[in-house]
């Protein structure tokens, strides 16, 4: 048994994507599968700012396509928004402060369901909790997992339709973000009845560190399976090492 650390890549099947928007963007994306195992539930991945770094490879992302579909079964969907770049190379078009990133969510969407995987969640990150507030409601996704909201370009109005909707909204925020503290996001969620609201003590914006990483990564798991889960920290099989971290 070794232990999963920060650059641990557990076995999957990762392929290359590119994803066509309605209005004829081409998106670098990736999907990582189970090796053998038939997925149980699927996540597409919105990733933070990219105009302050976020990027379909933001840590908590990377970590979930390399260690999820092994460790609990998952299709792991990460792409980059228009205009935004990793090291898989640039999605085509120019940021649109999360008004055209609608198109580029759907675009991921649409692809889960035309490959037939299950049980499609979206999850967000920062900048890409917005997006999902905003344009998330679509047909096919169970729900959404939102991470660090900073309500920055998504407004109440939005809250009210996911309220109307009743889908599944779990939302994580750290004790100490430095935009939208527990205290101060509360009373925004506070009117979707569906919500359920998890501060995170001791956490911060960007979740550095592997404790906060498995809190994240457990609490995924947990709602798009149903099932409560603690991931483990140990694997025994092949693992390779990325070498940038």
């Amino acid at each position: 048994m070794e232990r999963i650390a920060a650059n641990s890549v557990l076995p999957a099947r990762r392929e290359p994507l590119t994803l066509k928007t309605s209005d004829g963007l081409s998106l670098v994306a990736e999907l990582a599968l189970p090796l053998t195992a038939t997925p149980v539930a699927t996540i597409v991945c919105v990733h933070p700012l990219p105009t302050h770094g976020g990027m379909m490879d933001s840590h908590l992302f990377r970590k979930a396509a390399w260690r999820l579909p092994a460790l609990a079964d998952l299709a792991v969907l990460r792409f980059n928004t228009r205009g935004t770049t990793s090291a898989a190379g640039t999605s085509e078009g120019r940021f649109d402060a999360g008004n055209a990133e609608g198109l580029d969510l759907r675009s991921a969407v649409d692809f889960a369901l035309d490959r037939g995987l299950p049980d499609v969640w979206v999850v967000g990150w920062s900048f890409g909790t917005d997006v999902v507030l905003r344009h998330g409601l679509l047909p096919g996704v169970r729900g959404a997992i939102l991470l660090s909201p900073p309500l920055r370009f998504a407004e109440d109005t939005d809250l009210d339709r996911w309220a109307a909707d009743g889908r599944p909204l779990v939302v994580m925020v750290p004790q100490h973000d430095d935009f939208l503290p527990p205290d101060a996001a509360a009373p925004h969620f506070a009117v979707v009845p569906s919500a359920q609201f998890i501060p995170v003590a001791g956490a911060k914006h960007l979740w550095v560190g592997e404790k906060y990483t498995g809190i994240v990564l457990d609490q995924i798991v947990t709602s798009v399976t149903g099932r409560p889960t603690e991931l483990p920290s140990t694997w025994d099989g092949p693992m390779s090492k990325w070498s940038d971290l």
